[in-house]
């Protein structure tokens, strides 16, 4: 049988504890992965590590996890919060999982002048956080907020939580150069929308306290590909990629 699959809960995890499946999970497990009683399933719920159970049918299309034993102690998330404007849904649906995958703890909307898509489904992004956290291992599922302003999300900022934008016209090309100058702490990595931050927007970042600007190179991105982009560096140079 191929490897167990992965679970996120909401329930407490400890040794013989049995932790009920929601509707969906039960269907995913008995219909689409075609598990049945006493095969093996790993669960996490972002705070008691990662457990090994066994299916428990509660009745046709119902089930529970009969948990077992503990194979990861909890880890923490890095202290880094994924900041961008919202677009088209399926490639807001790919920002979600690979800010997911990244190392994000949180995933926060951000509308700025040239945003497009200003309705935002945060549903839909926790789910797709969900899913990624899911498949490829990690013990957290980032928190998702509701969408704010650039002006509000600058406003209410904590000024010790450095934010770093993406930005063609960075004073310092090398974006590793530039991160190598930050000093450790919470981060912020901010992402614009398709057309970019306006003049004016811009303006406003490059005056904020604890803003560093960073470029991604000689090639113009589109924002889903800027944001793995940025992740990837600022986890490489700051993050837990070291």
């Amino acid at each position: 049988m191929s490897k167990p699959p992965r679970l996120y809960v909401d329930a407490p995890l400890r040794a013989d504890a049995a932790v009920p499946l929601a509707a969906e999970q039960s269907h995913y497990l008995l219909s689409v992965m075609r598990r049945g009683d006493g095969d093996p399933v790993l669960v996490f719920n972002g705070r008691d590590g990662e457990w090994q159970g066994e299916i428990r049918r509660t009745g046709k299309r119902t089930a529970e996890i009969d948990l077992a034993d503990k194979r990861r102690d909890q880890a923490q998330p890095p202290d880094v919060h994924y900041c961008f404007a919202p677009i088209k849904r399926a490639r807001l649906d790919f920002i979600a999982q690979k800010a997911t995958e990244l190392g994000a703890s949180l995933l926060q909307p951000v509308l700025t002048r040239f945003t497009v898509a200003e309705r935002v489904k945060t549903e839909r992004l926790r789910a797709n956080a969900v899913e990624a956290a899911e498949q490829c291992g990690v013990l957290w599922v980032p928190d998702v907020a509701e969408p704010v302003s650039l002006e509000k999300l600058l406003a209410d900022r904590d000024p010790a939580r450095t934010l770093i934008f993406c930005d063609e016209a960075a004073p310092v090309a090398d974006p590793i150069a530039a991160l190598n100058a930050v000093a450790p702490g919470p981060l912020a990595v901010l992402i614009g929308p398709e057309g970019g931050f306006s003049e004016e927007e811009r303006a406003i970042l490059l005056r904020s306290t604890n803003t560093v600007a960073i470029s991604l190179g000689p090639r113009v991105m589109r924002a889903d590909t800027a944001g793995v982009a940025a992740l990837t560096l600022v986890q490489a140079v700051l993050g837990d990629w070291r």
